[in-house]
């Protein structure tokens, strides 16, 4: 049974909390850990440099496609109920239950971990403190989150503001500054994995676009807010990047960012500001990554709370309740973290990373292609918002998107069977929830 948890969503969220969220939830970890990754990957500075271009092309083009599908459905959920409305229930089920069980989780995991890593460091802490770091931010957020929207989009607005300072920092006195060879400097490692890695390493610092989508249907005007917030919220990010990996190449050797890895950016900034300086980096990288966490964790249970919505969870007619005083989705919120702190506890966030990058690519691929569905289906229907350049910037999504799916499944072949099986699993717990038979499920589907 449909609730009407939707109605009760306040409509807090305008164009500077709505871009802030993509901001906020797109810059957080991967830009400071995974320069050194995609300098190894590739081999050497200029492909590096290139797998970031590719990395930006392909998620400016995913973002330009999916708003499209987003201003023509305007409701919290996301891609789970884009897939439903153009493929049937069944896609809409299978795609939100990913993002519940695998995706949601395993992001918010890795960025907890990630920040546990880098607090500990920067207070000389041991490492087995990384971890309860980790889960004591995400509780502590997650409380955040579900006192209210506005709360949590305060901290993302006053977050984005401050993860901004170090990343122009470093960009704008690296460029300046700088005096290193930024072109064709090897990565000083003869065995390299290949471009298909390196840009999957910057996807990972791309993903996010699509999460303010989730939160559509409490926006004051979706169809002008989301179209507005995405674009200019990815033309900034990859703008700021590109400006912070040639900085950094500006300043160290693209085989010393390799070997520093996650402490590339503390080093550069060390170099450029000195010892204090470099402190104020590595809390203003501590900050970003805060910001992003937040942003997951303020926007992820929206995809639980749609699906308990329609009674396709375990526990829907808890999950689906909103806080009556609050309008937050407390036990959707609940659940997200209690499964990232599981994860934490098996699995480490590059792994985390990869996996939850395969998982999702998946059914942007799906939702891409239903922009060609859409258009067939509405024919000459007046849209709100329209791909620039169809249909050339939806195929650029699909094909660039493809190729990081099949080059995961090649390259890492026990996490994606993983990953398939357990979206394999929730098909009988469709069935069982839906308590339909078999052909009437496919007929749907």
């Amino acid at each position: 049974m449909q609730h009407n948890s939707e109605s009760m969503l306040k409509k807090d969220i305008g164009t500077i909390v709505a871009m802030s969220i993509v901001i906020g939830s797109v810059i957080g970890s991967g830009i400071f850990m995974k320069p050194g990754k995609v300098i190894l990957a590739s081999g050497d500075s200029t492909m590096a440099l290139w797998a970031w271009v590719l990395g930006g092309i392909i998620t400016l083009a995913s973002g330009l496609t999916i708003v499209e599908l987003a201003t023509q459905i305007p409701k919290t959920g996301g891609l789970y109920v884009y897939l439903e409305e153009i493929y049937g229930k069944l896609w809409g089920y299978l795609c939100g239950w990913v993002q519940t069980l695998i995706y949601g989780p395993a992001v918010i995991a890795a960025l907890g971990l990630y920040f546990g890593s880098l607090v500990a460091n920067f207070f000389s802490w041991g490492p087995e403190t990384k971890l309860f770091i980790g889960i004591g931010t995400i509780v502590f957020l997650a409380v955040v989150n579900s006192i209210g929207t506005k709360y949590g989009g305060f901290v993302q607005t006053l977050a984005t503001a401050g993860k901004l300072i170090p990343i122009a920092l470093i960009a704008i006195f690296g460029i300046w500054q700088g005096d290193g060879q930024i072109l064709n400097v090897t990565s000083g490692v003869t065995e390299k994995t290949g471009m298909a890695a390196a840009i999957l390493a910057t996807l990972w610092a791309y993903d996010g676009w699509l999460l303010v989508g989730f939160v559509a249907g409490e926006m004051k005007n979706p169809a002008k807010v989301l179209p507005r917030a995405i674009i200019i919220g990815l033309t900034i990010v990859t703008v700021a990047y590109l400006s912070v990996n040639i900085a950094m190449m500006h300043v160290l050797p693209a085989s010393e960012i390799a070997r520093l890895g996650e402490n590339a950016a503390g080093a550069a900034a060390t170099i450029l500001f000195g010892g204090i300086g470099g402190k104020l980096i590595s809390i203003g990288i501590m900050v970003s990554i805060f910001g992003c966490l937040n942003g997951k964790i303020l926007t992820f249970p929206r995809v639980p709370l749609a699906m308990a919505e329609r009674g396709q969870l375990p526990f829907s007619s808890l999950l689906s309740k909103v806080q009556p005083k609050l309008g937050t989705p407390i036990y959707a919120t609940i659940s997200q973290v209690v499964l990232a702190i599981l994860m934490m506890f098996v699995a480490d966030p590059d792994r985390l990373s990869d996996i939850a990058i395969f998982a999702i690519y998946v059914f942007y691929i799906l939702a891409f292609v239903a922009i060609f569905i859409l258009r067939k289906k509405n024919g000459a229907a007046s849209r709100t918002y329209s791909v620039p350049g169809y249909p050339i910037i939806p195929l650029v999504a699909i094909v660039g998107s493809a190729f990081i799916v099949i080059s995961t499944i090649f390259d890492n072949p026990t996490d994606t069977l993983l990953a398939l099986i357990i979206t394999v699993i929730g098909l009988p717990i469709y069935w069982m929830l839906n308590r339909k038979p078999l052909a009437s499920v496919k007929q749907e589907g």
